[in-house]
């Protein structure tokens, strides 16, 4: 390794020394947009020069380009003739892209495409497909990821059905007019011209008359206007066509189902076996579910992050200890719109995303987003401007449901919204310097003057995003639990994070994460020769070339070489 006169630089921090000049640099600056800054008391940083050695390649990692979204010049017609003057293009999409996957996807050729287009995550949906047909999805994205030569790597999110209530099934659909008179029966089997069974025994006892029930999440409405033992009658507000198994909820009332039902259990356990990378866990009303499902999780010695679906109205004054308690979030819009007023879903969207925000977890953007391209081959301006405000408000995630799933154009559906994505992260990477986050607790010192090592990582992540970005270099982060690259992806660097793990399901993880790369790559005792060797793989992937500069971190709560208490941060030229 040769020194350097200027360029490379490499920062360690100790805890036996500290300085006031850094924090008052970086941090005013920083409180004056409402983003987490240092104290005033600070650690000290001491710069050497390195630069990193042409030589102990090791073997190639391929492009990463599909899966995390590399801009390719066919995916979108929206992208033409687009200028983009006075804006620092970071040409890989860091917002990810969650694809349910369906009859419309469910191939291998299929998943192969989409994961091309820019899927990064395998959604299945427990309310639709049996195990047999989801355990064939499963094997085909762990085939894909075992197979992929180009370093792509898809996640396989488990949706729970939840407690959901539903219409019976119809031999055919039912055109409901305005004004006319249509029943629903807990009597399952009965089926009429006015009447159809729900699959909620409960159903009457949680309706009072006055109540408005909405079906598929608006699209129609019926006043309730009485009600008997068994059945509520009531008189279409807005009609449309009925079809089987559509959702009913009640405006402003949540159903008084658990949040896990039996069929819940069971496609958990499905998903312990099959060892999906996350949980969406459907109507989660408070933070006890969440602490039940983690429980049996725990005993069942299964690393699945459990992300808690904010959709009905009994959530929103336990947000804070649900969010608290799971490992990130869903804005569920649909159930959410139809349970709540939904004027209120624009602001409780922005809410939810800055929440997980300051709790540095992951939060995805969910339903409707593109619904015209079921359809049609081409969004609405409404539908790619909802894109690009989940984008602008720090989403980690997007999702596409029924585009994927069961419509006409699913490439398509997910090129639009790569390309949107792409589009508005670009006009955002420009503004500032400094690291973008939320309003959290400051960093503080214990009572013996020590930092918590949490803290102290938060603190030292603030600090090489600060670097990277006035550098404009990529960051390279080796970590073993994931910590350190989470923390750098919640103070949203312009650049890519590249993340190397030599843990599979750490590496799975990482997909969810906003700007966040996943290597998985053994490390060696030697320090510098899995830096080298980290390097060289980016060099001949092609995300970086010789001259480039990098910021390297080596840090988080677990050391990997380091003692307990050092740091490491170095921009080395390659």
């Amino acid at each position: 390794m040769a020194a350097m006169e200027i360029g490379s630089m490499a920062a360690q921090i100790s805890p036996a020394t500290r300085t006031d000049s850094v924090s008052r640099r970086l941090g005013s600056g920083v409180a004056r947009i409402g983003s987490w800054a240092p104290p005033v008391s600070q650690r000290n940083l001491a710069v050497r020069s390195v630069r990193t050695s042409d030589a102990n390649a090791s073997a190639k990692v391929a492009d990463l380009a599909s899966s995390n979204g590399v801009a390719k010049p066919e995916t979108s017609d929206l992208t033409q003739d687009i200028k983009f003057d006075d804006v620092v293009l970071n040409p890989r999409r860091k917002t990810k892209i969650v694809c349910t996957i369906g009859p419309s996807s469910n191939s291998r050729e299929m998943i192969w495409k989409l994961a091309e287009a820019g899927m990064n995550v395998a959604r299945l949906n427990m309310s639709h497909g049996d195990h047999k047909s989801h355990k064939k999805v499963i094997d085909l994205v762990k085939e894909y990821n075992a197979q992929n030569k180009e370093g792509n790597v898809i996640a396989i999110m488990l949706d729970t059905k939840g407690p959901e209530v539903r219409s019976g099934d119809l031999p055919e659909p039912i055109m409901l007019k305005e004004g006319q008179e249509f029943s629903f029966t807990i009597n399952r089997n009965l089926i009429s011209e006015n009447t159809i069974g729900v699959n909620y025994d409960d159903f009457v006892n949680d309706v009072e008359v006055g109540d408005i029930l909405l079906v598929d999440g608006g699209m129609m409405s019926l006043a309730v206007k009485s009600k008997t033992a068994d059945t509520v009658k009531c008189e279409v507000v807005d009609g449309g066509e009925l079809k089987s198994r559509r959702h009913l909820n009640v405006r402003g009332k949540s159903a008084t189902l658990p949040s896990i039902t039996d069929k819940d259990w069971e496609d958990i356990k499905f998903g312990v076996e099959n060892k999906v990378d996350f949980y969406a866990v459907s109507f989660v009303k408070d933070a006890e579910v969440v602490h039940e499902l983690k429980d049996f999780l725990k005993g069942c010695n299964a690393d699945i992050h459990v992300l808690v679906k904010i959709e009905s109205a009994d959530a929103i004054p336990n947000l804070q200890s649900i969010i608290s308690a799971s490992d990130g979030a869903m804005v569920a819009r649909g159930d959410l719109g139809a349970e709540l007023p939904i004027e209120d879903v624009p602001m409780l969207q922005e809410e939810i995303i800055m929440r997980c925000r300051s709790m540095e977890k992951p939060v995805i953007v969910a339903t409707n987003m593109l619904e015209s391209m079921i359809d049609h081959p081409t969004p609405t301006r409404a539908e790619v401007s909802d894109i690009a405000i989940a984008v602008k408000e720090g989403s980690d995630a997007i999702m596409l449901s029924g585009e994927t799933a069961h419509g006409k154009y699913p490439l398509k559906a997910v090129r639009v919204m790569h390309t949107v994505a792409l589009r508005t992260e670009s006009t955002m990477s420009a503004k500032s310097t400094l690291p973008v986050s939320v309003p959290s607790t400051p960093v503080q010192a214990l009572g013996s003057g020590e930092f918590a090592p949490r803290e102290l990582s938060k603190m030292f992540a603030f600090h090489a995003t600060t670097m990277a970005n006035a550098l404009s270099t990529p960051i390279i982060v080796f970590t073993q639990t994931g910590s350190m690259a989470v923390l750098l992806s919640h103070f949203r660097p312009s650049s890519t994070i590249f993340a190397f793990t030599d843990q599979e399901r750490i590496k799975q993880r990482l997909v969810l994460y906003q700007g966040v790369v996943p290597v998985q790559m053994e490390f060696s005792n030697d320090a510098e020769e899995t830096f080298s060797r980290a390097i060289e793989a980016l060099v001949n992937g092609k995300h970086i070339k010789k001259g480039d500069y990098v910021t390297l971190v080596q840090s988080g709560v677990k050391s990997i070489w380091r003692h307990e208490s050092t740091h490491h941060i170095q921009v080395r030229k390659v």
